[in-house]
Protein backbone atom coordinates (compact mmCIF):
# COMPACT_ATOMS: atom_id res chain seq x y z
CA UNK A 1 0.00 0.00 0.00
CA UNK A 2 1.83 3.60 -1.08
CA UNK A 3 0.55 6.71 0.59
CA UNK A 4 3.27 8.94 -0.96
CA UNK A 5 0.61 11.32 -2.20
CA UNK A 6 -1.30 11.83 1.13
CA UNK A 7 -0.77 12.76 5.07
CA UNK A 8 -0.17 9.30 7.04
CA UNK A 9 -1.16 9.42 10.82
CA UNK A 10 0.68 7.24 13.22
CA UNK A 11 -1.56 6.88 16.17
CA UNK A 12 -0.37 5.45 19.48
CA UNK A 13 -2.87 3.25 21.17
CA UNK A 14 -2.56 3.59 25.60
CA UNK A 15 -3.13 7.32 26.70
CA UNK A 16 -3.30 8.81 23.30
CA UNK A 17 -6.56 7.35 21.58
CA UNK A 18 -8.06 5.79 25.16
CA UNK A 19 -6.75 6.55 28.80
CA UNK A 20 -5.45 3.10 30.00
CA UNK A 21 -4.58 4.99 33.64
CA UNK A 22 -7.64 4.07 35.48
CA UNK A 23 -7.93 0.59 35.09
CA UNK A 24 -5.67 -0.93 31.98
CA UNK A 25 -2.18 -0.17 33.31
CA UNK A 26 -2.55 -1.18 36.99
CA UNK A 27 -3.92 -4.76 35.81
CA UNK A 28 -1.32 -4.82 32.78
CA UNK A 29 1.76 -4.15 35.49
CA UNK A 30 0.20 -6.71 38.36
CA UNK A 31 0.27 -9.22 35.24
CA UNK A 32 3.87 -8.13 33.95
CA UNK A 33 5.08 -8.72 38.01
CA UNK A 34 3.57 -12.00 38.67
CA UNK A 35 5.09 -13.12 35.23
CA UNK A 36 8.35 -11.82 35.97
CA UNK A 37 7.87 -13.83 39.70
CA UNK A 38 7.59 -16.97 38.20
CA UNK A 39 10.13 -16.71 35.66
CA UNK A 40 12.79 -15.29 38.09
CA UNK A 41 11.85 -17.21 40.85
CA UNK A 42 11.30 -14.09 43.26
CA UNK A 43 9.01 -12.63 45.81
CA UNK A 44 6.53 -10.39 44.47
CA UNK A 45 7.88 -6.98 46.03
CA UNK A 46 11.05 -8.00 44.29
CA UNK A 47 9.41 -8.80 40.87
CA UNK A 48 8.30 -5.75 41.01
CA UNK A 49 11.39 -3.89 41.23
CA UNK A 50 12.82 -6.32 38.74
CA UNK A 51 10.17 -5.70 36.60
CA UNK A 52 10.66 -1.31 36.78
CA UNK A 53 14.49 -1.87 36.33
CA UNK A 54 14.31 -3.81 33.43
CA UNK A 55 11.37 -1.12 31.88
CA UNK A 56 13.51 1.68 32.56
CA UNK A 57 17.13 -0.32 31.30
CA UNK A 58 15.80 -1.63 27.96
CA UNK A 59 12.38 0.23 27.50
CA UNK A 60 10.22 -2.68 28.02
CA UNK A 61 10.00 -5.39 31.26
CA UNK A 62 9.60 -7.52 27.85
CA UNK A 63 13.72 -6.82 26.55
CA UNK A 64 15.38 -7.59 30.22
CA UNK A 65 13.00 -10.89 30.42
CA UNK A 66 14.17 -11.93 26.52
CA UNK A 67 17.78 -11.01 27.45
CA UNK A 68 18.34 -12.41 30.96
CA UNK A 69 15.74 -15.21 31.16
CA UNK A 70 15.28 -16.41 27.52
CA UNK A 71 11.60 -14.90 28.06
CA UNK A 72 9.20 -16.34 24.57
CA UNK A 73 7.76 -12.80 24.12
CA UNK A 74 4.83 -14.35 22.39
CA UNK A 75 4.03 -15.96 25.62
CA UNK A 76 4.75 -12.77 27.56
CA UNK A 77 2.56 -10.53 25.51
CA UNK A 78 -0.61 -13.46 25.70
CA UNK A 79 -0.40 -13.86 29.28
CA UNK A 80 0.53 -10.37 30.83
CA UNK A 81 -2.73 -9.14 28.38
CA UNK A 82 -5.69 -10.89 29.17
CA UNK A 83 -8.36 -9.42 30.49
CA UNK A 84 -12.12 -10.48 31.73
CA UNK A 85 -13.82 -7.41 31.16
CA UNK A 86 -11.69 -5.54 28.59
CA UNK A 87 -15.23 -3.17 27.50
CA UNK A 88 -15.79 -2.50 30.92
CA UNK A 89 -12.06 -1.21 31.63
CA UNK A 90 -11.46 0.97 28.38
CA UNK A 91 -11.70 4.39 29.34
CA UNK A 92 -12.15 6.43 26.34
CA UNK A 93 -14.47 9.12 24.68
CA UNK A 94 -17.36 8.14 22.03
CA UNK A 95 -16.49 11.48 20.22
CA UNK A 96 -12.88 9.93 18.79
CA UNK A 97 -15.09 7.75 16.02
CA UNK A 98 -15.94 11.30 14.43
CA UNK A 99 -13.01 12.79 15.28
CA UNK A 100 -10.85 10.09 13.19
CA UNK A 101 -13.32 10.53 10.44
CA UNK A 102 -12.16 14.32 10.16
CA UNK A 103 -8.44 13.55 9.80
CA UNK A 104 -8.09 13.68 6.05
CA UNK A 105 -5.41 11.20 5.12
CA UNK A 106 -4.73 6.99 5.85
CA UNK A 107 -4.71 6.26 9.45
CA UNK A 108 -2.29 3.71 11.02
CA UNK A 109 -2.01 2.50 14.90
CA UNK A 110 1.50 2.28 15.88
CA UNK A 111 2.16 0.75 19.39
CA UNK A 112 4.30 -1.36 21.55
CA UNK A 113 2.04 -3.60 22.78
CA UNK A 114 0.60 -6.73 21.01
CA UNK A 115 -1.80 -6.96 18.63
CA UNK A 116 -4.37 -9.19 19.81
CA UNK A 117 -4.61 -6.57 22.65
CA UNK A 118 -5.05 -3.42 20.35
CA UNK A 119 -7.47 -5.35 18.05
CA UNK A 120 -9.77 -5.74 21.17
CA UNK A 121 -9.21 -2.13 22.47
CA UNK A 122 -9.95 -0.68 18.96
CA UNK A 123 -13.39 -2.91 18.67
CA UNK A 124 -14.49 -1.82 22.17
CA UNK A 125 -14.12 1.61 20.92
CA UNK A 126 -15.75 1.13 17.50
CA UNK A 127 -13.03 2.43 15.93
CA UNK A 128 -11.05 -0.11 14.12
CA UNK A 129 -12.61 0.38 10.73
CA UNK A 130 -10.75 4.12 11.25
CA UNK A 131 -7.26 2.49 10.60
CA UNK A 132 -5.71 1.41 7.35
CA UNK A 133 -3.42 -1.04 9.86
CA UNK A 134 -2.29 -1.78 13.25
CA UNK A 135 1.10 -2.35 13.47
CA UNK A 136 2.05 -3.29 17.26
CA UNK A 137 4.93 -5.14 18.66
CA UNK A 138 5.30 -8.57 17.09
CA UNK A 139 5.65 -6.21 13.92
CA UNK A 140 8.24 -4.71 15.38
CA UNK A 141 10.18 -8.02 15.64
CA UNK A 142 9.98 -6.92 19.68
CA UNK A 143 12.29 -4.04 18.97
CA UNK A 144 9.99 -0.98 21.05
CA UNK A 145 9.62 2.60 20.49
CA UNK A 146 11.73 4.80 20.92
CA UNK A 147 14.17 2.08 18.98
CA UNK A 148 13.92 3.29 15.77
CA UNK A 149 13.68 -0.37 14.05
CA UNK A 150 9.89 -0.73 14.46
CA UNK A 151 9.83 2.81 13.07
CA UNK A 152 12.04 1.98 9.88
CA UNK A 153 9.89 -1.47 9.56
CA UNK A 154 6.66 0.22 9.19
CA UNK A 155 8.39 3.00 6.89
CA UNK A 156 9.55 0.29 4.75
CA UNK A 157 6.21 -1.86 4.89
CA UNK A 158 3.90 0.68 3.66
CA UNK A 159 6.59 2.32 1.76
CA UNK A 160 5.94 5.73 3.59
CA UNK A 161 8.08 9.04 3.30
CA UNK A 162 8.39 10.02 7.07
CA UNK A 163 8.06 13.77 5.60
CA UNK A 164 4.44 12.86 5.26
CA UNK A 165 4.21 11.07 8.57
CA UNK A 166 2.28 12.83 11.70
CA UNK A 167 2.90 10.27 14.84
CA UNK A 168 0.31 11.27 17.58
CA UNK A 169 1.73 9.90 21.13
CA UNK A 170 2.02 10.75 24.99
CA UNK A 171 5.37 9.65 25.17
CA UNK A 172 7.94 12.57 24.57
CA UNK A 173 10.76 10.04 24.00
CA UNK A 174 9.16 8.23 21.29
CA UNK A 175 8.05 11.25 19.52
CA UNK A 176 11.76 12.05 19.20
CA UNK A 177 12.94 9.53 17.25
CA UNK A 178 9.93 10.42 14.67
CA UNK A 179 11.50 13.89 14.48
CA UNK A 180 15.18 12.65 13.94
CA UNK A 181 13.30 10.43 11.03
CA UNK A 182 11.76 13.84 9.89
CA UNK A 183 8.11 13.06 10.69
CA UNK A 184 5.88 16.07 12.17
CA UNK A 185 4.95 15.11 16.21
CA UNK A 186 1.72 15.78 18.50
CA UNK A 187 2.22 15.28 21.90
CA UNK A 188 -1.17 14.27 24.02
CA UNK A 189 -0.12 15.71 27.49
CA UNK A 190 -1.05 18.08 30.30
CA UNK A 191 2.21 19.17 30.36
CA UNK A 192 3.06 22.92 30.45
CA UNK A 193 6.50 22.69 28.94
CA UNK A 194 6.58 21.49 24.96
CA UNK A 195 10.29 20.07 24.33
CA UNK A 196 11.87 21.20 21.18
CA UNK A 197 11.41 18.30 19.11
CA UNK A 198 7.21 18.35 19.53
CA UNK A 199 5.31 20.35 16.59
CA UNK A 200 1.70 20.16 18.77
CA UNK A 201 1.14 19.96 21.94
CA UNK A 202 -2.63 18.70 23.04
CA UNK A 203 -4.58 17.87 26.12
CA UNK A 204 -6.92 14.98 24.23
CA UNK A 205 -6.61 14.02 20.56
CA UNK A 206 -10.26 15.40 19.96
CA UNK A 207 -7.97 18.83 19.76
CA UNK A 208 -6.80 17.55 16.71
CA UNK A 209 -8.79 18.45 13.95
CA UNK A 210 -9.36 21.91 15.08
CA UNK A 211 -5.22 22.19 15.45
CA UNK A 212 -4.62 21.13 12.12
CA UNK A 213 -3.31 24.64 11.02
CA UNK A 214 -0.39 24.31 13.22
CA UNK A 215 1.19 21.14 11.02
CA UNK A 216 1.19 23.04 7.96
Amino acid sequence: MSQAGRRVWLFDLDNTLHDADPHIFPHINRAMTAYVAQQAGLGEAEASVLRETYWRRYGATLLGLMRHHGTDPLHFLHHTHQFDNLSGMVVYDRALRQTLRRLPGAKIVFSNAPRHYAEAVLDVMGVRQAFDDVCTIERMRFRPKPQIHGFLHLLRAHRLSPARCVLVEDSAENLKTARQLGMRTVWISRSSHRPAWVDLRLKSVLELPRRLGALE
